[in-house]
């Protein structure tokens, strides 16, 4: 699996996509996993995606999956680094950016401080709300409620609440273990928890479109309050879905940006 070297050290693993075909001109789609996440959890969404003819590129945020596993540090300035650096260097000019939960929040971040680099915005169950002192200690407590090592991946399955969660899982002598540190992905939601973005949110120019799920995790409140910051913004609920509406509900989730990127 190709990778890319930050200047921090961090090595960042990536998959890219191309759509059969001849050239469609459609712009690029660069996913954003959420956290404690990995790229695979996007395969039914990216199938879709490659019939329209979209380039889709996939990567491990720092600190999962097959990137460092251990980076010096987890700052949203440096998953921002990381996003625009995988743009520039893959050159994907212009890019749509599909960020689920933190990877949301980290596209979010991305399109606000680098507008040339993001063509539009697409935001899942992820917004600018804050601060949540409460989140590490949510998070922390999430992670060590795992029955750790997961003895099958049926097992982690039925634990985690769906096939793609336990899919990124490895496999040790003692059974199946996540890829990544707990202490890494507590440390990912520290600024979150003393800061909101709403400046940010209202500096993005991009056309963007916020998707909540009928059962997730992002407030209401919150939701219309993006809307009212920055009325062009386009919303839409997915019904029988909760936060990770990509798994939920890929193919409602697939007509929902199929729909929006068709209007650009």
């Amino acid at each position: 699996m190709p990778s890319l070297t930050m200047p921090d050290g961090t090595h960042l693993a990536y998959r890219v996509h191309t759509p059969p075909g001849p050239p469609s001109g459609r712009p690029p789609l660069l996913l954003l996993h959420g956290l404690a996440g990995h790229m695979g959890e996007w395969d039914a969404l990216r199938a879709p995606l490659l019939r329209d003819g979209h380039t889709v590129i996939e990567y491990d945020a720092r600190g999962h999956g097959a990137s460092t596993r251990r980076p010096p540090t987890m700052t949203r300035a440096a998953c921002v680094a990381d996003a625009a650096t995988l743009i520039t260097r893959l050159e994907l000019a212009s890019a749509t950016l599909v960020g689920q939960s933190l990877g949301g929040h980290t596209a979010l971040l991305t399109a606000a401080a680098h507008p040339a680099l993001v063509a539009s915005l697409i935001l899942i169950e992820a917004g600018p709300g804050g601060p949540n002192p409460d989140l590490p200690t949510t998070i922390s407590t999430w992670l060590r409620s795992w029955p750790l090592p997961f003895e099958s991946l049926s097992s982690a399955e039925t634990f985690l609440g769906h096939e793609a969660w336990a899919r990124g899982l490895e496999r040790r002598e003692d059974g199946w273990h996540p890829r990544f540190d707990a202490e890494r992905m507590t440390a990912a939601v520290a600024e979150l928890a003393t800061h909101s973005y709403w400046e940010e949110w209202s500096r993005i120019t991009c056309p963007t479109l916020a998707v909540r799920g009928e059962n997730g995790t992002i407030p209401i409140a919150e939701f219309e309050k993006m809307k009212t910051r920055r009325p062009s913004t386009h919303t839409a609920v997915i019904r029988d879905s909760g936060h990770d509406v990509h798994l939920d509900q890929a193919g409602g989730l697939y007509e929902v940006i199929k729909a929006f990127l068709g209007e650009k």
